[in-house]
């Protein structure tokens, strides 16, 4: 007889548990939680040192140091979440890869300098631009190392003043000269500049009909009336006490101390976001210029050149991945129409008429700014 017997079924050795790595990702909650204390564990080590261990700091700027570490709470959240999407991830990682072109320093001066993507617009927008970006950009370079203890005064004998950065001793002024006088008026003219570039923009915003069509009070008026109250708040500490000896300070101190607060706290989620996120515009530049060179994408229906052959191929990437659909049954992708075409192209979806098929270009189609 056949000697039947049961097989038993082959185990296979149990594999051990893959061991968790150790990186310093493990020891955060989050992404925010890291950043969060990664940005204030370097504001105390460089505030240690700028103070010299602590023995120069300036309880009077104290409020002011509390707002800016609840707005870089409200900046890496924001940012983090921002980050986090399909399109921003892909900017991010190809723009960091693109950080060392040969055109970066000149792209970050025209972005971040001389504001040259503006003046297309007009001289009238750009100046105002240029007043409120710098003012601010001067008064922050100002205040943020006064408040951290990076840089300070101390007074010598003789009526001369010393200036301390980051605890060492970097030059003897006296105290009625050129020097002296612009530092001490550093955040006077940079009011001064953002009162001339807030209130070009308003009289814009009041008087341009397509600008007063478009404007929102809580969004676009709200942050210019911030920027206008903290300037003026401050150029009235120094009316104070100088041509009233000092009569109000305190309370005008705290008044402005408090709208300073109230805008750094507001800052990360309104209108005046994009000043913190404006270097990113660098790495836009950077993506869009290199990957032009290499290959240009041609409109499916003018077949005129529109994009990067990559960034068209990113766009379908991403639309793909938050399951977002746009190929069409004549065979292509929506992103692969110039806007003009693709404009046109959903006109024909309305009229019945194959309008996207039409050549003639939009009036406006090459206009600058």
């Amino acid at each position: 007889m056949e000697d039947i017997r049961i097989k038993e079924p082959i185990r296979e050795p149990l594999k051990e548990p893959e061991k968790t790595k150790n990186t310093i990702n493990n020891a955060f909650a989050s992404h925010f939680a890291k950043s969060m204390f990664v940005a204030v564990s370097a504001l105390v080590i460089l505030s240690f040192i700028g103070t010299r261990m602590f023995t120069h700091v300036d309880l009077n700027l104290y409020g002011y140091m509390i707002g800016t570490l609840v707005f870089l709470g409200g900046f890496f959240y924001r940012f983090i979440a921002w980050g986090e999407r399909p399109p921003t991830k892909i900017m991010i990682k190809k723009g960091i890869k693109l950080l060392f072109r040969k055109s970066t320093p000149k792209t970050s001066v025209n972005h971040l300098a001389t504001y040259k993507f503006i003046w297309n617009r007009g001289i009238y927008r750009w100046a105002q631009h240029m007043m409120i970006g710098w003012g601010c950009i001067i008064s922050c370079f100002v205040t943020f190392p006064l408040v951290f203890g990076w840089m300070y005064f101390t007074m010598e004998e003789g009526g001369y003043y010393t200036i301390v950065g980051m605890g060492i001793d970097i030059m003897t002024v006296p105290a009625d000269g050129i020097i002296a006088f612009f530092s001490y008026n550093a955040l006077n003219f940079s009011a001064l500049m953002v009162i001339t570039g807030v209130c070009m923009a308003l009289y814009r915003r009041l008087k341009n009909l397509q600008a007063r069509a478009e404007q929102q009070f809580m969004y676009d008026f709200l942050p210019l009336y911030l920027l206008l109250f903290i300037s003026i708040t401050g150029l009235a500490l120094t009316f104070i006490n100088v041509f009233l000896h000092g009569a109000g300070h305190y309370a005008m101190s705290l008044i402005h101390q408090y709208s300073v607060i109230i805008t750094l706290i507001y800052l990360p989620f309104g209108k005046l976001a994009h000043i913190p996120f404006r270097p990113l515009s660098v790495f836009a530049r950077n993506y869009r210029e290199h990957y032009a060179k290499k290959s240009t994408k041609t409109c499916k229906v003018c077949g005129e050149g529109f994009v990067s052959t990559e960034q068209s191929n990113d766009v379908i990437d991403v639309l793909g991945v938050n399951n977002l659909e746009f190929q069409m049954k004549e065979g292509f992708h929506l992103a692969e129409l110039c806007l003009p075409c693709r404009r046109k192209y959903r006109i024909s979806k309305f009229s019945g008429f194959a309008t996207h098929e039409v050549p003639v270009k939009e009036a406006n189609q090459n206009a600058k700014g």
